[in-house]
C-alpha cells in the first residue's frame, strides 16, 4: 500500500498542504510544534477514521478553521484509491471514496492499512491494562470490520449498564434492564475476547522474534492475554464456548457490582501481560528495554497486517529512532523496508539523509524538499 499524493486543509496547524511522496522511505525532519506529528496523525486519520491523540473529531479542525479535509490518492494491491474526509465543529464528518460518500468508515481499513508507532506507545508496555487495550484495539480494528463494530457497541452498552449500576438506588426501576444489558455485554464479550486471543497469540510469535533480533542482547520477551477469571486460557475456544463461561463470571460478581456501582466483568477488564526474560516489564524494564520492547509490538504488528492483508501496510515511525543507538537505529532501518514508511525526526539534514529515499523539511505547517 502506498500514499501517492496528500492533500489536507484546516487540519491541525495546517492551512493548505498538498505533497506526493516516495513509495519507500520518507522522512518528516523540522523543529519542534511544526506539523510533523500531524501529517502522520491525518494518514492515520484516513486509515481508521481515528485520532491516535484525541478522541473527538472536532478537536482536529484548526483554531480558525470551520472545518477542515484530508485527501489523499492511494494504490493497493489491486485498486487505486482517492479518499477523502471532511471533518466539522458541529456536525458529523463525512467520509468519500473515489467520490462516494460513505455511510461508515468501515471501509476506510481495507483501503488505506497503516501502522503507527510514536513515543507515547511506551505507554503499552509501563502504563495499565487501557493502553494496551487501546493498542489491541486500534489494530484488530485495521483487520477485522466486524470487531471495530462489535466493540462500537460494546462501549455503548458498557455505558448504559454503568449508569443504571450508579443510578439505581435513585431509580430502582433501573434494574429492571440490568440483567438484559449484562447479558448482551457477554455475548459481545466473547466475540471481542475471541479476536483478541487469536491476535495476541499471533503477536506473542512475531515480537518476540523481533525483541530478541533488535535487542541483540539475548533478551526474551514473553506476551500473555489475560481476561476473566471464569474463562482462563482462551486459545482456541470460540464465542459460543467463551459466553457461558463470561455469564457465570457476571453471576458471580452481580452483588459486588451491585454493592459497588461499577461494571466489573467483561472484555473491558482485558489486559496483555509483558515479560522481559521472565519479570514484568511494566515493573523492571529499563527505559532502554522499554522503547525496544514497543518497538517490537509495534513492528509485529505490520508483520501480522501484512501477512493477512497480503501488502505491506503504511508504517508511520514519530520521532522513534533519536533515542535508539546508532546500531539498533541500523537495524530498524534496514528492517522496515519493502514497504512505504514515514520517518519524522528533529535532526537536520545532513544527520538525516542516511534514514530514507526522500527528505522532506517542515516549517509552520508547510512541507518542502
Amino acid at each position: 500500500m502506498f500514499i501517492e499524493r496528500i492533500a489536507i486543509e484546516g487540519f491541525r496547524n495546517f492551512g493548505m498542504l498538498e505533497a506526493k511522496f516516495d513509495r519507500g522511505i520518507n522522512v518528516i525532519s523540522g523543529g519542534n510544534a511544526q506539523g510533523k506529528t500531524n501529517l502522520l496523525e491525518a494518514i492515520f486519520y484516513l486509515s481508521s477514521a481515528k485520532s491516535f491523540r484525541t478522541r473527538g473529531d472536532k478537536d482536529l479542525v484548526g483554531f480558525d478553521c470551520s472545518f477542515a479535509r484530508i485527501e489523499a490518492d492511494v494504490s493497493a494491491k489491486y485498486r487505486e484509491t482517492n479518499i477523502e474526509v471532511r471533518l466539522y465543529k458541529d456536525r458529523r464528518r463525512q467520509i468519500f471514496l473515489n467520490g462516494v460518500r460513505q455511510t461508515s468508515s468501515l471501509e476506510l481499513p481495507e483501503r488505506l492499512g497503516a501502522v503507527l508507532f510514536c513515543p507515547e506507545d511506551l505507554d503499552i508496555i509501563k502504563d495499565g491494562a487501557a493502553a494496551r487495550r487501546r493498542f489491541m484495539d486500534l489494530a484488530i480494528c485495521q483487520l477485522r470490520p466486524k470487531y471495530d463494530a462489535a466493540l462500537s457497541e460494546y462501549n455503548r452498552l458498557y455505558d448504559h449498564k454503568t449508569r443504571i449500576l450508579r443510578d439505581w438506588r435513585e431509580k430502582p426501576s433501573l434494574l429492571e434492564t440490568l440483567d438484559d444489558f449484562s447479558l448482551r455485554m457477554a455475548k459481545i464479550s466473547a466475540e471481542l475476547i475471541y479476536y483478541r486471543s487469536s491476535w495476541c497469540e499471533r503477536l506473542q510469535k512475531e515480537a518476540s522474534e523481533m525483541h530478541s533480533e533488535i535487542s541483540g542482547e539475548g533478551e526474551k520477551l514473553r506476551l500473555g492475554y489475560k481476561t476473566v477469571s471464569t474463562v482462563g486460557d482462551p486459545r482456541g475456544l470460540k464465542p459460543s464456548e467463551l459466553f457461558p463461561l463470561i455469564l457465570r463470571h457476571q453471576e458471580e460478581h452481580r452483588q459486588v457490582e451491585l454493592d459497588s456501582g461499577l461494571c466489573l466483568t467483561g472484555a473491558h477488564k482485558d489486559d496483555i501481560e509483558i515479560e522481559i526474560n521472565g519479570n514484568p516489564a511494566k515493573s523492571f524494564a529499563s527505559q532502554g528495554q522499554i522503547r525496544t520492547a514497543a518497538l517490537s509490538l509495534k513492528l509485529a504488528e505490520r508483520e501480522i497486517n501484512r501477512v493477512d492483508r497480503g501488502e505491506t501496510p503504511v508504517l508511520l515511525l514519530d520521532d522513534v529512532l533519536s533515542e535508539l543507538d546508532e546500531r539498533r537505529q541500523d537495524f530498524v532501518l534496514n528492517r522496515i523496508r519493502g514497504g512505504q514508511v514515514f520517518i519524522t525526526c528533529c535532526e537536520d539534514k545532513s544527520a538525516t539523509s542516511r534514514m530514507g529515499d526522500k527528505l522532506f523539511y517542515m516549517k509552520s505547517g508547510q512541507i518542502s524538499f
